[in-house]
């Protein structure tokens, strides 16, 4: 629910502030533009310093008054993305976001990108990495299957399977804003395993929103997808797969990989798009991790996170 403007001053330094002007709320991200180290109003030629939000100049005001300021945002730049730290209640980060070193050193060079508005609860996502149970079932059928779930089962498609081992756990102190799961892909056509599709992926979760899909291939090479999950409203999520791979390997490879992944995961937003969220799901045995992961994913809440509105008994809602 915040509006924000992004700029890199003329020094190559990026920066994020509230994006509307404290004068008379003009938006500094459409028509603004950098001027030295400072955004600049296109309404009326304020400039605020990105590094503390301070106005530096007004151009028909003699003086400018010390409290003529726009709010800054904590923010970063790794694995080619800028992020940004929210907090509901304005505490400062509390871990920072690991670089991926391929990624900085240009091994690893950015292949495509896919982009997706989900209808859903933000924590529904992540906690996909949780439940085991549904990987076969809605992730088994062929990718050639497409994502329209009416399909996916078709007989024609039925000669090819995918095969899904995965471990989800959560990761010891320093780390406890992270977690990891484990990922044995392998496939069958007519029955026969076909080395050829084996893939291993680790997927790390970093934070609430942030994961780190890292691919590994015998003869594909490796690679990552970044994913990040940027909530929009309390129900309306971005979010952003980017994959970098090794230059070395045909760009084909990591495409197909992102189309791969992509099919899957439009899979799960026809599910989340027309879920709903259960605070007290009814699990079976095999189902503990997810009481698991909602328990370490419940650090990311605080007293005045955002909360869904509860529905009342009966019809007066």
């Amino acid at each position: 629910g915040e509006q924000l403007a992004a700029f890199r001053t003329q020094d190559g330094q990026a920066y994020v502030v509230d994006a509307y002007c404290p004068h008379l709320g003009a938006n500094l991200a459409a028509g603004g533009r950098v001027v030295g180290n400072c955004i600049e109003c296109p309404f009326h030629g304020w400039q605020f310093r990105g590094e503390d939000g301070k106005c530096t100049h007004i151009p028909y005001a003699e003086k400018v008054p010390d409290f003529a300021r726009v709010r800054t945002w904590q923010s970063c730049e790794v694995n080619g993305m800028l992020l940004v730290w929210y907090h509901c209640e304005g505490l400062g980060p509390t871990w920072a976001v690991p670089e991926q070193r391929e990624i900085t050193t240009k091994e690893w060079v950015f292949r495509g990108q896919t982009e997706h508005v989900v209808d859903v609860h933000i924590q529904e996502i992540p906690e996909n990495a949780a439940d085991t149970a549904h990987l076969t079932f809605l992730h088994g059928p062929a990718i050639l299957g497409g994502s329209d779930l009416r399909y996916t089962r078709s007989k024609l498609w039925d000669f090819m399977k995918h095969t899904w081992k995965a471990e989800w756990q959560p990761e010891p102190e320093p780390n406890k804003h992270c977690s990891q799961l484990l990922l044995q892909h392998t496939a069958t056509i007519f029955g026969k395993h076909v080395s050829l599709m084996d893939l291993k992926v680790s997927a790390r979760q970093v934070g609430p929103g942030l994961v780190f899909l890292l691919f590994e291939h015998a003869f594909l090479g490796r690679g990552i997808i970044l994913q990040t999950v940027t909530p929009l409203e309390p129900l309306l999520q971005n979010v952003v797969h980017k994959i970098y791979y090794q230059k070395n390997v045909p760009a084909i490879i990591p495409k197909f990989i992102l189309r791969a992944e992509c099919i899957q995961f439009e899979r799960d937003i026809t599910i989340w798009n027309n879920k709903q969220y259960l605070p007290k799901p009814l699990l079976v045995k095999e189902d503990s991790s997810i009481q698991k992961h909602r328990r370490w994913y419940a650090q990311f809440y605080s007293e005045k996170s955002t909360r869904v509105p509860v529905q009342k008994e009966g019809l007066d809602w």
